[in-house]
């Protein structure tokens, strides 16, 4: 069993971004400028928000970031965007997701510049992501064909099972592992919470994917021997032990799955 870390290959991935940056600035090119917009007080979207702004920083890039309050309208969102779209400066940006309930995320996702949605979420992006033409692509399916790519698992002809159909992950990361392409060409099953006999489908598994949001819902009896496990989980669960009052948890149950595999992402311990 081989772990696949993926904090080591992030880290060089940014010290690859962050030479090619450098070599675009001395080449007269601007550095590459992310906007993102904090929308309210959600303590795990601000964690989420620092690190975008930490990793630009890294890498070379310039980054402004938004900060509306949990009163801001639908209205008045729509017209920071609007201004985003419109400003030279800013190559791309984010919406910090969750939204206020008075906010529509389906209106917010629409009326982003899909040549500026480096989130992959505006439906052109969506579409050219199926079609296999050039797109933003979504950060995290984006990130596990890396890590399958970067760490030499084969791909090609294999049987990916998805566990979790949304549209942030699920959907496509099933759909960007079907293409025919050289970090690709798997035979996808994706599955959700409505599959009858879930662990028949697991089982058949050579990369399985766990995107549900249920911590250690994936057991020993639901992988099959050799499998490529990534857990994808991060779901906080109480822990009295932590100073926060509270740990992050996988969906797959580690000490009993990681012995009946090839490869598997690392326990989520924060």
């Amino acid at each position: 069993m081989q772990l696949l870390d993926g904090k080591a290959l992030a880290t060089q991935i940014k010290t690859e971004i962050a030479a090619e940056v450098a070599r675009m600035v001395a080449n007269g090119a601007p550095k590459p400028h992310l906007a993102a917009i904090l929308v309210g007080n959600d303590s795990a979207s601000e964690t989420y928000v620092a690190h975008k702004v930490k990793a630009c920083q890294e890498v070379g890039f310039d980054s402004t970031l938004i900060r509306l309050s949990e009163q801001t309208t639908e209205a008045e969102l729509l017209d920071y965007i609007a201004q985003l779209n419109n400003d030279p400066q800013i190559d791309g940006f984010i919406v910090q997701l969750p939204l206020p309930p008075a906010i529509n995320p389906d209106n917010v996702t629409l009326a982003i510049d899909y040549r500026k949605d480096v989130d992959g979420f505006h439906p052109v992006n969506v579409g050219r992501m199926v079609q296999g033409l050039p797109c933003f692509l979504p950060a995290t399916p984006f990130g596990i064909v890396e890590l399958l790519r970067r760490n030499q698992i084969e791909t090609a002809g294999k049987h990916c099972v998805v566990v979790g159909r949304s549209n942030i992950v699920g959907k496509p990361v099933s759909m960007m592992l079907a293409q025919n392409s050289p970090t690709a060409n798997c035979t996808v099953t994706l599955c959700h919470s409505r599959t009858r006999n879930l662990a028949a489908y697991t089982r058949q598994a050579d990369i399985l994917i766990a995107a549900l949001g249920k911590p250690e819902f994936v057991t020993a009896d639901m992988v099959k021997q050799g499998a490529v496990i990534i857990d994808v989980g991060t779901t906080r669960v109480p822990d009295p032990s932590k100073k926060s009052g509270y740990r992050l948890a996988g969906d797959v149950k580690f000490d009993e799955v990681a012995p009946l595999c090839s490869y598997i992402t690392p326990y989520q311990v924060a």
